[in-house]
């Protein structure tokens, strides 16, 4: 090499301390990539394992009831319910005629109410009636046919909960979208998702009991929205919509009451204190928003047409679900 220019030679060495600087650096980040790529595999690796070890625990005799395979198809349905009705339902019926759905609406409704009727049978026959204390009472996990009867029943109450979606979807297609409230929806989503996590692992038990509670309180509110819905000739029955607020307030109080027992006795057998907590923090937190709804609807009246609430000044009106009575003449929406 002495025969090289000594300018070449140099060049030759510089080109090769950087050429093997760049050979350095593409060895380290490969490296590095191979180990994040395997971190990131044995992190996903770890959550799979922690989740399939956790729905392990679940109640197998629940496993082969429609809905309850997995989280993730139930998480998909609420997911699209809620895109349906904030996005897609509003800009399909933007350019379109409300839909007459009064029918259906009263069969939808009076549907409800034989469905509502018969879990509240259920529950008290699984157990309600049949042996619980209304104290503490923990799931029985055995293969009692009493036992068997509250699962049966714990899933058909989860089950009504989605074929209750319909009420909003009625709302987008009628384009009544102003009743699809914060409320409204929250109670439609987030419930379902919750009471679904109940059936999975404790059907049954003191846990149980706000869902009986709830089962008869949409008794009597499906029994009025059917009636609402029937038409005019039904008017004179549909006096008493304010009091469907007052015993949803109830519910909360009831409900609450009953749960709260847990923290005051010495000790309770109950499986899942987390239910327990999630149930009272539901409780209080619809206490809140229907005692807030009650407030807006019946004491300051911003729920109620400008139009309605002249005429209520002056003549007397009342505004129902599906109908409007405004100086004692029925006008169907």
């Amino acid at each position: 090499m002495k025969w090289f220019p000594a300018e070449l030679r140099r060049q030759d060495q510089v080109h090769g301390r950087v050429g093997g600087a760049w050979l350095h650096w593409m060895l380290v980040y490969n490296q590095l990539e191979v180990t994040t790529t395997r971190h990131t595999a044995t992190t996903m690796e770890g959550i799979v394992t922690m989740y399939q070890d956790f729905m392990k625990k679940a109640d197998p005799r629940i496993a082969d009831y429609p809905l309850m395979q997995s989280p993730f198809l139930v998480l998909g349905i609420l997911l699209a319910y809620v895109y349906f009705v904030l996005s897609l339902g509003p800009r399909l019926m933007a350019n379109r005629k409300p839909l007459n759905l009064k029918k259906f609406m009263v069969l939808y409704n009076f549907f409800l109410v034989g469905l509502s009727l018969y879990i509240v049978y259920e529950f008290l026959m699984a157990g309600w009636l049949t042996g619980y204390t209304w104290r503490c009472d923990p799931v029985d996990f055995s293969q009692d046919p009493k036992a068997l009867r509250m699962v049966s029943v714990a899933w058909l109450f989860v089950f009504s909960k989605f074929i209750e979606l319909t009420d909003t979807v009625i709302f987008v297609l009628r384009k009544k979208n102003e009743q699809v409230t914060f409320l409204h929806l929250f109670h439609h989503s987030v419930l379902p998702w919750s009471w679904w996590w109940g059936a999975k692992f404790g059907p049954g038990g003191m846990g149980s009991f706000h869902a009986m509670i709830n089962s008869m309180v949409h008794v009597v509110m499906y029994f009025y929205y059917g009636l609402s819905a029937a038409g005019p000739a039904f008017q004179k029955y549909l006096w008493w919509k304010k009091h469907i607020t007052a015993i949803q307030l109830a519910q909360f109080v009831i409900v609450s009451v009953h749960i709260s027992q847990y923290y005051f006795m010495p000790s309770c057998q109950y499986q899942f204190p987390i239910f327990i907590h999630l149930i009272w923090i539901y409780g209080t937190i619809f206490f809140i928003l229907f005692s807030n709804f009650w407030y807006q609807s019946y004491t300051k009246g911003k729920r109620l047409p400008r139009v309605a609430q002249q005429a209520a000044q002056h003549n007397g009106s009342s505004i129902h679900e599906n109908g409007t009575v405004t100086n004692g003449k029925v006008k169907a929406n």
